[in-house]
């Protein structure tokens, strides 16, 4: 029986071997490059059609059809990553955390954004300094419950 793991690397595999491209992956799946990667990589579900899709387009195994299609159970049990890349969007969450969480609460009321039903985009913006990463993100805005 496969895992989201198991696929994951069957898709980083083939993906290489065949040099393509978040995007261009994304592209032949009318999705966004970020739900791509994200469900590639096992953190969300493909539509079936999608997940067929993608099978073919990688030559995957017809069983991980129904892995890509399965909800995941997200465990966030690792400790923060040493890629620098990464740690940073750590480091940012541990900085502007609370000031993202004020923010929101002023201009919204108590509540969270939801990273379900959530966008994304990654882009390069230039500047003369270096270029730099710009990473937008909008999740629909959840009112706390009142108990």
């Amino acid at each position: 029986m496969m895992t989201k793991d198991d696929v994951a690397l069957l898709i980083l595999t083939a993906k290489k071997a065949a040099g393509l491209t978040w995007t261009g992956i994304a592209d032949s799946l009318s999705l966004s490059p970020v739900f791509t990667h994200s469900a590639c990589v096992g953190m969300n579900a493909f539509p079936q059609a999608k997940a067929e899709a993608l099978v073919a387009l990688l030559g995957l195994p017809d069983e991980a059809v129904g892995v890509l299609a399965e909800s995941p159970s997200k465990v966030f049990a690792q400790t923060v990553p040493t890629d620098p890349c990464i740690y940073r969007f750590y480091e940012i969450v541990g900085v502007y955390g609370p000031t993202l969480k004020a923010l929101i609460h002023e201009e919204f009321g108590d509540g969270i954004m939801s990273a379900i039903d959530f966008e994304m985009s990654v882009t390069r913006q230039a500047n003369p300094k270096g270029d730099r990463v710009k990473v937008e993100m909008s999740g629909k805005y959840l009112q706390y419950n009142v108990w």
